[in-house]
């Protein structure tokens, strides 16, 4: 079955498309990409989600932006099937998880209930609409319903993808948050480990956007963080936060790491800040990594994803942190490091597509597994 699958991740950077054929069933089943591609946000949609994620927003900006966001991500699927020359019409489901802009995996209490809450927007119907084919989107909120945070939802895919017999590996995320999926040797999706390990990308980018006044958006091959120093006092206090040492499973996001947090990187000058940036999403994956995978089961490979996996620096600061283990690209094992998201979503759309549950439970802390996803479909096929 041919699918596409569409990610737009909390870094705000733009729409991931991937489109995969998937073959055979359960775990035997296998994924070939067939194409990838990405496009930015124009900037003013970037800075209207930026808005909305940040404050209390009009609730006419977000359905303005549920409908305009699922056009974007229909354009950029046409776009992606015309350069590779993919006939939109061989594509037989999309999976979209849209943008997230609140995820509030924990519960609290709200009007007198303890609630647990998260919107991802970009509607599904609109944009199986727009393609004329059937479309699966908001993937979190069953593992919610079913007691889970919502989140790590890509676990199932890495099991599917990067399992091996002897071999203990770490796939690593790094996009606007980094999260990791351990998988042990020889083992069952139940004794996988997944959570989020803390900032990714984002609060380098936040601080390159805010020094730049938006000029530039991130730190393009490291080169910022490369001039800077790691100012040690500001890194030190940042690491004892509190959601570090906090137990698995968990999840982290915007609210955590958006302009607020920024603050704390006032007192130094741009290049020292985006360094000592660098270092915290390294330091934080390293910590993570020693305190909750390593003495639970060998890591012998780090299979590393995402905008991250792009940035020298960051990757020389995740070497000196985790400890001499192997590290590796997705693109080393045929899945694109920068559309691995976009496939994954692609992947979870057709298990919901076949009535399977693609949660996993050690991961996300639900009760039970869930089929994830609602299907949106179109009147008619183009």
């Amino acid at each position: 079955m041919r699918v596409a699958g569409i990610m737009s991740g909390t870094s705000l950077d733009g729409i991931d498309v991937a489109v995969i054929e998937v073959t055979g069933r359960g775990w035997a089943k296998r994924v070939e990409t067939l194409a990838a591609s990405s496009r930015p946000y124009p900037k003013q949609v970037r800075q209207a989600l930026l808005e909305i994620s940040n404050a209390q927003t009009h609730t006419a900006y977000i359905s303005r932006l549920n409908f305009l966001l699922a056009e974007l991500y229909a354009e950029a699927l046409i776009s992606c099937c015309q350069e590779h020359k993919i006939p939109l019409s061989s594509i037989e489901l999309i999976g979209s998880h849209g943008q997230t802009i609140f995820h509030e995996g924990e519960r609290v209490r709200y009007l007198g209930r303890s609630v647990a809450s998260t919107l991802q927007i970009g509607d599904g119907s609109v944009l199986a609409e727009r393609t004329g084919i059937p479309t699966v989107t908001d993937f979190r909120t069953a593992d919610m319903a079913a007691g889970g945070k919502g989140a790590p939802l890509v676990p199932y895919v890495d099991y599917l993808l990067f399992r091996h017999a002897r071999l203990g590996r770490v796939a690593l995320n790094i996009g606007g948050i980094a999260n990791v999926t351990a998988i042990p040797p020889g083992a069952g999706p139940e004794s996988v480990i997944a959570f989020d390990t803390g900032p990714g990308n984002m609060v380098m980018d936040g601080l390159v956007s805010r020094f730049t006044g938006g000029r530039k958006t991130f730190d393009k091959d490291g080169k910022l963080a490369a001039r800077g120093k790691v100012n040690k006092e500001v890194l030190e206090r940042l690491c004892r936060d509190s959601f570090y040492r906090k137990v698995p499973p968990k999840t982290a996001g915007r609210e955590q790491y958006g302009a607020e947090f920024l603050k704390a990187f006032d007192s130094l000058p741009m290049p020292d800040a985006v360094a000592t940036a660098a270092a915290l999403t390294a330091a934080t994956i390293g910590y993570a990594i020693d305190r909750f995978i390593r003495p639970r089961m060998p890591v012998d490979e780090l299979i590393v994803s995402g905008g991250g996996a792009r940035n020298p620096r960051l990757m020389a600061y995740l070497a000196s942190y985790s400890g001499g283990v192997a590290i590796r690209t997705s693109s080393e094992y045929g899945i694109d490091s920068d559309a691995k998201e976009a496939i994954a979503f692609a992947i979870l759309a057709y298990e919901t597509l076949h009535k399977r549950p693609s949660n996993l439970p050690a991961a996300t802390g639900a009760r039970h597994p869930a089929i994830l996803g609602k299907l949106s479909l179109p009147s008619s096929r183009r």
